[in-house]
């Protein structure tokens, strides 16, 4: 289902909780509602629809994907960037890592591993910020 933006700051700054298979009607509400978004949007966390679960969707060219409880586990090539955020008004600068690799979940809650680089790899980077309530 698609699901509204949340754009409250004071919520977004909250931490996320790790996700369980219970989860998983939030995968398909996150997906629905990327791809509702896709002109303006390449990747959504869970709290952006208003849940503060560990889940982010992901948008690669053609392919759509979510990522359960994402965490990189390795990074290099550091770089300056700016980003902007479907949940907050402007453009702000962040740090990010060319190429990272990252242990996950798939929507079948099983366990992956990915390498990802470039504009993939920080579209990830920015959606795994959110569980922190990270703000770019």
């Amino acid at each position: 289902m698609v699901k509204k933006i949340v754009r409250d700051t004071f919520f977004l700054q909250q931490k996320s909780e790790p996700a369980t298979e219970a989860d998983k009607q939030v995968i398909v509400d996150l997906l629905d509602t990327l791809k509702a978004n896709r002109e303006r949007c390449v990747g959504m966390a869970a709290n952006m629809i208003g849940v503060r679960k560990q889940i982010i969707v992901v948008a690669a060219g053609p392919f759509i994907f979510p990522m359960v409880n994402p965490v990189i586990v390795k990074k290099s090539g550091e770089y300056k960037t700016e980003e902007s955020c479907l949940s907050l008004d402007g453009v702000r600068p962040c740090t990010r890592y060319k190429e990272i690799e990252v242990d996950y979940l798939d929507e079948n809650f099983k366990p992956q591993h990915g390498k990802f680089k470039d504009f993939t790899a920080q579209i990830i980077q920015h959606e795994i910020d959110h569980f922190s309530g990270t703000l770019i």
